[in-house]
Parts: structure tokens; C-alpha cells; sequence
């Protein structure tokens, strides 16, 4: 590819925040000679992480050129790359890439990228990177295309997080990484990482699988990492890479086989193959194994510009930056946060495990004294040692240190007695899921509680409004439903019942944000917004099932979603008792939308807490006397006819949501989604993935989305 076809594309780009390559001669010590040091800065603050467009790139690869000219003179004896405070570089610009409208100039961009740390990797003098902080993807290749490395025992988040985000490492890291760290370690980095959560490694951790050459504290990096690089190039250092390969040895062939192998299992488990990604990064490490590093890099360019244009890419980056990132930054229809209320204490009602998770997370995100009552003292003492106890676990894995351990312990107490929230300013009750019961805590709360307290329901289900009807100040109350496990999953639906006040709306959404949550505002419908998408899809599968489908083949129709778990182990999760009372309170909402399934009914009656069990050989079977217990229709479904129903299915309950104005948007039903039921964000959460497969315009006849916001434009 030529310069004038990069310059092409780098004109395509008006509007990129450039990452400029800022040069400083530096004197090494000791003699060692003339040191050229790019630092990478966009000139913003640490909110705008320092990015590669097409603009970054041409810029960075004309100073490299330079200091190519003068390494050839003689004048410098080494080049460093290194980037502002927190970050060397956090990957390429996704926003940028996501308006590509060619295949064309998705592969001028690959082509660029290589071609510039091609030359970062043949300057004629040694190259080192110094990992000051964040590297992500192209960010942690810039690294890896370097002669050596060091890394801050301060830096967070290094990655290459490809197969999440719907890419292939583009730039050589898929080539270089297995080769220096080894093909099951490559595989761990590239594959199990991304797809667990888009897990990242620290300076530490980075360092001991081999990706760093050496590790430094973060006060004085950058000087020792000099002082480091001075001595390698006078020769006194020279790195171990113990973990580093040669492909072309027969032992390394067949780890490299086996490596794939394991990476292609991991891949089907996780995703059920439900986006090319992941399969493309193995395939191109699979290839080149045996391929020199150009061919590779063809490879590469290729397989990136392939997926740049698919669905699935696009559906990440909408899922990842539109949603995650941007709006759940930015809630719709949240009130001005100034008109939030302090919080000094909080009240929980009751004691049980629900209550002690969020009263151990008020303590320990807000830090503000936390109470807890319930009928007796062995229900309150059991709830305020499980808070303890969870305290310990986290000092004894470090996560938290003594002193704060001993200051989260403390702020938690327990009570028979209401009256220990006279002084609180939020009070949230997480009791038995039962309507009489919550409006007669309430009752005796309001009666002991200021006139600004804010009351909260926990409710997965039940009406608010119904809750409020018989309060003094109904306006004070307002759904706060947290997901389970409370400290892992990171969605809150706030619901607002018709006479919830602003104030009360904006104090919850800033303790939302104080509690690290990502909160969406939702209208209060029966089961809000995830469960009753979940119910939805729940019951078309049960539903199926009771009619004569086979278990496993109704169980396992929903596969090509790539969802994180089978209806039926969902179910078991939950537990079936729970899924059938928010099932009945969705019938009673909205109907034979919601079928009530008697074979569930009598699986509770009789005790049966899960449809599976493990076999012999370990795959799960049902056992005769569950069988016997049910009875079914002779109406059997084939997987994919159970799949096309799910789909018009969730097409048409959120085409319903949205009209009753659950929530603002489609967007917020995705992110609801994906951040309180784990829904793949290589699918862009529910409603593009209905678009995609054309069960919107089948049901509602037309799209939630708009092309081109998370699919191909038009």
C-alpha cells in the first residue's frame, strides 16, 4: 500500500483526536550514548485515553522514519515509546473504525498499522517500550513490536481484548505473542481473557508470563526503565525469556496443536460460536505457526478487514462504546443530580442474604453507617456475621486492606428495632416477595423515619405503586432492584412510580453511581425491564417443553445466541419457586404471554429443585422419577422452530415495552441486558441481534435500530 493511499485514509478522518509522537533526546547513563523518547499524548486529561486513527498512525510512523534516518547516522543508539500518566495507549480508535463504510479502507488500516510498527521493529537500534500504564490491543502491540520491554508495577488493564471486541489482534500480536510468552499462555491473553468478562493483566502479571522484559515501581519508571535500557544496549543486561518459543521445534508443535485445541473448546463453551471473532484469532495463530511474520501479517489484514464489516463488530463496538462506556454514563431520564439529598446512613430490612449483600455494598462503596433489622436477633446476628464474614475473605485475599476491613466491619450493625432508622436518610427493604408484606414495613418505617427520608424497594416484581398507595408521602418511594449476585452484577433498575418526586429520582441515581452501578430508569411495569425479557424467553422454552419438545432439545435451541446459560440451568439458578412467582405475577400483568406451567408447579411441589442432574458420564440427564412427576402435549418443536419462536417472542414484548414507555429507548433495554443478565455484547445486547435475524420486522415490521448503529449502514 502506498503513502498516498494511508494520507486517503487518514482524510477520511477530520475529526480524530490525534495521539501525537512527541521526540526528546535523552542522555543515557553511564555513557551509553544518545536515547530517542516518544511519548504518546493526545494533550487531554486522563477521562480521554490516548488512541491510534489513521492520523495518529501516519504521524507516528513519519517520526519513526526520522529517527530510522538518524539511527542510520549514528546519532541515537536506541529508541523508547512511552505514553502520558495511566495509559500507553488504549488501542485503536473504535469509533473511527466502526464508520468504515469499505472493506477497502478497513484493510488500508490494517496495512498502516503494520506498516508503522514494521518500522518500530527495524530502526536499525534497539527499541524498548515502557508500559506506564493502560495498553490495550494496538496499544499493547506497539509493545510487542518492540526489541524490549519494561512495565509499572502501577499499570492496570494490559490486553489484547480482540475477540471481545469482535477483531483479531491486527498488528502483530497474534504472530509475536505466542512466540514470546508461549502458545498456552498466547491463548490465555488472546481468548480466555477477552471472553471472561474482557478480563486484563496487570504490570505484574504481564510481567511474569513474559510479555516484560522488567518491572519498576511507578514513582521513578521511566528513569529506571532508561537506566534499564542503557544497560542492555552496553550490554550488561541481557533479558531471560523463559517462556519464549521456537514453533519450528516439534515439542512446541504440539502444545501449539494443543493450545488451539483447548482455545477452540474454551471458544464453544463460552460463545457457542455465536460470532466469528474468537475462531479467527485461533485460525490466524493456527496459520502462523509455520508462516514468516510478513505473511502473517497479510493474514492479518485480511481477517481484520473481513470482520471490520460484520454485525457482529459493529453490534460490540454499539454494545461496548455506545452503551457501556457512553450512555450508561449518562442515564435517560434522570433528574439533575443536583437535586440529590446527602446520605449519611441507610437502614435494610431485613437480614437474610439479599439484605446482608447490600448492606456489606453500602458500607463498602459509600462508607457511610449501615443498619439492618429483622424479627429476631439469631436472623440479625446471622445477617451481620455474613458481612463479616465476607469482609474476611476479601482481607484474606488482599482485596481490601486491615484497616479498612476493620472500618467496613464497623459501620454494619443490626437491630430487632425499627426505630434505629429515625436518623437515616435511605431506608430499602429486601424481604419475602410478597405485596401485603412490603406495604407493612413500609407502614412502620414512615411512621418512624423523617419526612426526607427516602423509602426503597428491592421488589424484582411487585407493583411499586401499589407499594406507595397507602403511604402517608408516596412520593418518597422508589424501586432500587439490584441483580444477584449483588456485588458482581453491575445493572440497578431504578423505577419511578407515578408520584416518585425528582429529588428522590436524583438521589438514588447518585447513590447508583456511588455504589459503582450502572443505572437505567425504568417505568414501573410488572418485572421492569430484564426479567420479564428473561420470563419471556423462559416461558416460550418451557413452554415448548411441557408440549412434547424433548428436554434437550428445548434446553439446547438457543445456542446459536450465544446466551450465557440454557433456559433450564437459568431456571435452577434462580431457583424455580422464584421463577414461577414472577411468572404468575407476569400472567396476572399480562396474560398467556405468560403461561403458567403446571409440570413447573409440580417440580416445586414435589421438591424437585433442578430439571437436570449429572449423569454417569457427566452430562445432564433427567432422571425417570422427575419424568414421571410431569405430564406433556404431543406437539414436539424442532430446536430451530423453538428458536424463531424465542425470537418473535422478545420481538414482540419489548416492541410492547417500548410503546408502554418502560424505558426511553431500544438502547436501554440492551444495556439493561447485558449488564443485568450477562446478554454477549458481540450480539450488542437483545435488539440488534432481533434486527439481525429479522424477527423484529417479522413481529413489529421494523427495526429497533436504525442501520449502521449497530449492523452495516444502509
Amino acid at each position: 500500500m502506498s503513502a498516498a493511499e494511508f494520507q486517503k485514509l487518514a482524510a477520511l478522518f477530520p475529526d480524530e483526536i490525534v495521539t501525537h509522537s512527541y521526540v526528546q533526546d535523552i542522555q543515557l547513563p553511564g555513557g551509553a550514548g544518545t536515547f530517542a523518547l516518544i511519548t504518546l499524548d493526545n494533550g487531554l486529561d486522563h477521562s480521554k485515553p490516548t488512541t491510534l486513527g489513521p492520523n495518529t498512525l501516519v504521524e507516528l510512523g513519519g517520526v519513526l522514519e526520522d529517527l530510522k534516518d538518524r539511527a542510520s547516522r549514528g546519532e541515537i543508539v536506541g529508541v523508547g515509546v512511552t505514553g502520558k500518566p495511566y495509559f500507553l495507549v488504549a488501542g485503536a480508535d473504535l469509533s473511527a473504525v466502526k464508520t468504515l463504510k469499505e472493506r477497502e479502507h478497513g484493510l488500508w488500516m490494517a496495512q498502516l498499522g503494520h506498516a508503522v510498527y514494521a518500522t518500530l521493529a527495524d530502526l536499525g537500534v534497539p527499541s524498548f517500550a515502557f508500559i506506564n500504564g493502560l495498553a490495550l490491543g494496538g496499544g499493547l502491540e506497539i509493545a510487542l513490536q518492540s526489541t524490549y520491554r519494561t512495565v509499572s508495577t502501577g499499570a492496570g488493564a494490559l490486553a489484547l481484548p480482540e475477540a471481545f471486541i469482535g477483531l483479531v489482534p491486527g498488528w502483530g500480536g497474534v504472530y509475536i505473542l505466542p512466540r514470546l510468552v508461549g502458545p498456552e499462555n498466547a491463548v490465555k491473553v488472546m481468548i480466555e481473557n477477552p471472553l471472561s468478562n474482557n478480563r486484563t493483566l496487570t504490570g505484574p502479571q504481564a510481567f511474569e508470563l513474559g510479555v516484560a522484559d522488567a518491572i519498576f515501581e511507578p514513582a521513578d519508571f521511566v528513569e529506571q526503565s532508561l537506566a534499564w535500557a542503557a544497560s542492555v544496549i552496553t550490554g550488561d543486561v541481557t533479558p531471560d525469556r523463559n517462556n519464549a518459543v521456537d514453533p519450528a521445534d516439534q515439542g512446541v508443535a504440539a502444545r501449539w496443536a494443543a493450545a488451539i485445541s483447548a482455545g477452540r473448546a474454551f471458544v464453544e463453551a463460552k460463545t457457542s460460536n455465536a460470532s466469528p471473532a474468537p475462531a479467527k484469532v485461533l485460525d490466524v495463530m493456527e496459520a502462523n505457526r509455520t508462516m514468516t511474520q510478513a505473511d502473517s501479517a497479510a493474514l492479518e489484514c485480511e481477517t481484520l478487514a473481513g470482520l471490520m464489516q460484520t454485525d457482529e463488530f459493529r453490534s460490540t463496538v454499539y454494545a461496548f462504546l455506545d452503551l457501556v462506556q457512553k450512555r450508561s454514563k449518562h442515564p435517560a431520564g434522570a433528574p439533575d443530580r443536583k437535586l440529590a439529598r446527602p446520605v449519611t446512613k441507610i437502614g435494610v430490612v431485613g437480614a437474610g442474604l439479599m439484605a446482608s449483600q447490600l448492606a456489606l455494598l453500602f458500607a463498602r462503596q459509600l462508607k457511610v453507617p449501615v443498619v439492618m433489622t429483622d424479627i429476631d436477633q439469631a436472623r440479625v446476628d446471622k445477617g451481620v456475621a455474613y458481612v463479616h464474614a465476607e469482609v474476611d475473605k476479601m482481607l484474606a485475599k488482599k482485596r481490601i486492606k486491615p484497616d479498612a476491613a476493620n472500618r467496613t466491619k464497623a459501620l454494619v450493625t443490626g437491630s430487632v428495632s425499627k426505630a434505629v432508622f429515625a436518623d437515616a436518610d435511605f431506608v430499602i427493604e429486601a424481604v419475602f416477595e410478597e405485596l401485603h408484606i412490603k406495604k407493612q414495613v413500609f407502614a412502620e418505617v414512615e411512621e418512624i423515619v423523617s419526612p426526607e427520608c427516602i423509602l426503597a424497594t428491592n421488589t424484582s416484581s411487585l407493583s411499586v405503586t401499589a407499594m406507595a398507595e397507602d403511604l402517608k408521602h408516596p412520593e418518597r418511594l422508589v424501586g432500587f432492584h439490584f441483580f444477584n449476585p449483588v456485588a458482581v452484577m453491575p445493572l440497578l433498575e431504578i423505577v419511578r412510580a407515578p408520584k416518585t418526586d425528582d429529588a428522590v429520582l436524583a438521589t438514588a441515581f447518585e447513590l447508583a453511581k456511588g455504589l459503582k452501578k450502572t443505572a437505567v430508569l425504568v417505568k414501573d411495569a410488572a418485572a421492569f425491564v430484564v426479567n420479564r425479557i428473561l420470563l419471556r424467553l423462559m416461558g416460550e422454552v418451557i413452554a415448548a417443553f411441557d408440549e412434547g419438545t424433548p428436554a434437550e432439545v428445548a434446553d439446547t435451541a438457543l445456542r446459536p445466541m450465544g446466551l450465557p446459560m440454557s433456559p433450564f440451568t437459568l431456571s435452577a439458578m434462580v431457583g424455580l419457586p422464584v421463577a414461577q412467582h414472577v411468572q404468575e405475577s407476569l400472567h396476572a400483568a399480562f396474560g398467556e404471554r405468560f403461561p403458567v406451567s403446571q409440570n413447573l408447579q409440580k417440580l416445586i411441589d414435589n421438591g424437585v429443585k433442578s430439571l437436570w442432574v449429572p449423569g454417569p458420564d457427566g452430562t445432564p440427564v433427567i432422571p425417570a422419577e422427575t419424568l414421571a412427576i410431569m405430564s406433556f402435549g404431543n406437539t414436539p418443536s424442532t430446536g430451530e422452530e423453538v428458536l424463531r419462536r424465542t425470537q418473535d417472542a422478545l420481538a414482540e414484548e419489548i416492541g410492547l415495552m417500548l410503546e408502554e414507555g418502560v424505558v426511553a429507548g431500544p438502547e436501554d433495554i440492551d444495556l439493561c441486558v447485558i449488564m443485568g443478565a450477562g446478554w454477549p455484547m458481540f450480539l450488542g445486547g437483545i435488539t440488534p441481534y432481533l434486527d439481525r435475524v429479522g424477527a423484529s420486522e417479522r413481529v413489529n415490521g421494523k427495526r429497533f435500530l436504525a442501520p449502521g448503529v449497530a449492523s452495516a449502514p444502509a
